[in-house]
């Protein structure tokens, strides 16, 4: 079966029904999300139920458009005071580490490759390319087992896994366009693509810290009379970051991400139903993206590259990961060996691989089928032996403690019941609004508010009638005067 404008809507539903259902037993056994995605998009392709998609342009494309929603979301979900003490080390994985996991491994595919496997035969660059396109660690499927387990990590783990898998990306996707140009030219001049590729990183960076300052100014001024339309504003703005960033010669995977960093870590209205709608946005083209990449294999295809898969898989778990891992953290001496180890094996394969995989395909290159189809065996080890045991290697390296913070309010995620018709807003209090003391002088509330919870840093408490409030509180009011209250808080100057 094909698809079809007749059945499109009907099979990508029931696609999605099931995927969704299949991650929630997922949840239960600790399997990870995105073996179940893939799994059901193979289940449901070629060789299984017959639905036909062989189109590598269109994955790719979806790809591209999940992996922007994905790497923007990570970075508006990460906070600046979490990554603030791991961010050279973080840093240090997401460039060094990546390129030492590409160079390691390569060396490895091209020796293997030329001397044990006689059918699959690799030269240097090829063999380059295929451990380039699987250099990037993916950890979504991971927090989201050590979320459903209420497991913390030690020493600061957390927040370091995320910063890699958010930022290494761009390096590995800049490595794997560089070595395609290099295989369909014949060479090149090394200095001119050690230059491209600086100016790629520090554009996207650049840009990325410049427009994500610049989408919190627009968001604040722009002064919607629809709230639905911010969140749709948001998602625009970041397709258009991307786009003008790859048009500068910059690195637009980058520049999403240190732009959501941006975005997220700043004060604007309507924030929180932005995040919702981000996340959500994320985990849709997550399993989007997860079943074209598995409708788009073919599991009888997988068999010929089994033997240098499985060998591939192996030397990446416990030998080129490790290696990249342990030399990019030398000059980190304050982190334990467990820590180090822990992070060794958290290397975890993931979706992105398999897009840069498409890059070979959409380029005509030789053997791109087969550096596609030992990318999705790598991934499919990767997951199952790594993805279903990070809880217990965790808790066999004594670096998972109890999530202390797991019942405790970590954003203002009051609800509100439909039939009680107010407005529920967040009130920013600034240092120009104190007359004397802690204490806010002529700040009158419009009639029917109530101030409903105040946070001050990073604690919540609900006020009472001895409650004096200080810079930089912020209040979640509730008023069912809607007007009243954005014309009282405008002649005070303070930013709803």
């Amino acid at each position: 079966m094909s698809l079809s404008v007749d059945n499109i809507i009907l099979v990508g539903s029931l696609l999605l029904f099931v995927s969704i259902f299949a991650g929630k037993t997922g949840y239960k056994f600790g399997v990870p999300v995105l073996v179940l995605f893939l799994g059901v998009g193979m289940l449901f392709g070629h060789d299984g139920f017959g639905l036909e998609f062989s189109s590598p342009e269109a994955a790719q494309f979806i790809g591209v458009l999940a992996l922007n929603i994905i790497l923007f979301s990570g970075g508006m979900d990460t906070k600046y005071t979490e990554i603030r003490p791991v961010i050279w080390q973080g840093i240090s994985l997401a460039t060094a580490g990546v390129f030492l996991m590409a160079l390691v491994t390569g060396l490895f595919i091209y020796w293997l490759t030329n001397h044990f496997f006689i059918t699959i035969t690799f030269s240097l660059f090829e063999a380059m390319l295929l451990a380039s396109v699987m250099s990037s660690t993916d950890s979504a499927s991971v927090f989201a087992i050590l979320g459903s387990k209420g497991l913390a990590l030690k020493e600061r783990l957390r927040p370091l896994l995320e910063l890699e898998s958010g930022s290494n990306d761009p390096m590995a996707y800049l490595l794997t366009i560089m070595l395609i140009q290099i295989i369909k030219t014949g060479g090149g001049n090394i200095f001119v693509i050690i230059g491209n590729f600086l100016m790629q990183l520090t554009l996207g960076a650049v840009l990325g810290y410049f427009f994500g300052r610049l989408v919190v100014r627009i968001i604040n001024k722009i002064n919607l009379d629809n709230a639905a339309l911010y969140p749709v504003l948001l998602l625009t703005t970041m397709f258009i970051i991307f786009s003008i960033t790859n048009d500068l010669k910059g690195n637009g995977y980058l520049a999403v991400y240190v732009s959501g960093l941006v975005v997220g870590n700043s004060k604007f209205v309507h924030k929180r139903p932005s995040k919702s709608f981000m996340d959500g946005m994320a985990w849709l083209f997550q399993i989007v993206m997860f079943l074209a990449l598995g409708l788009l294999v073919n599991p009888k295809e997988l068999l010929p590259v089994a033997g240098i898969g499985l060998a591939v898989s192996v030397f990446m778990i416990f030998v080129s990961r490790p290696v990249a891992v342990w030399l990019c953290l030398i000059p980190f001496r304050r982190m334990s060996i467990k820590a180090k180890h822990y992070v060794s094996w958290v290397g975890l394969r993931g979706a992105v691989p398999i897009i840069f995989a498409t890059y070979p395909l959409t380029s005509g290159l030789p053997h791109a089928q087969t550096i596609f189809n030992i990318v999705f065996f790598v991934t499919l080890v990767s997951l199952l032996v790594q993805g279903t045991s990070v809880s217990a290697m965790a808790r066999f390296l004594g670096l998972a403690g109890e999530n202390k913070r797991k019942h405790k309010l970590s954003s203002f995620e009051l609800e509100l019941p439909e039939d009680i018709k107010s407005s529920m807003s967040e009130i920013t209090i600034f240092p120009q609004h104190l007359a004397r003391g802690n204490r806010i002088m002529d700040m009158p509330m419009p009639e029917r508010t109530l101030v409903v919870m105040v946070k001050r840093g990073e604690h919540y408490f609900v006020p009472t009638g001895s409650t004096e409030l200080e810079a930089n509180d912020v209040l979640l009011i509730i008023s069912d005067n809607e007007r009243s209250l954005k014309e009282t808080y405008a002649r005070l100057g303070i930013k709803t």
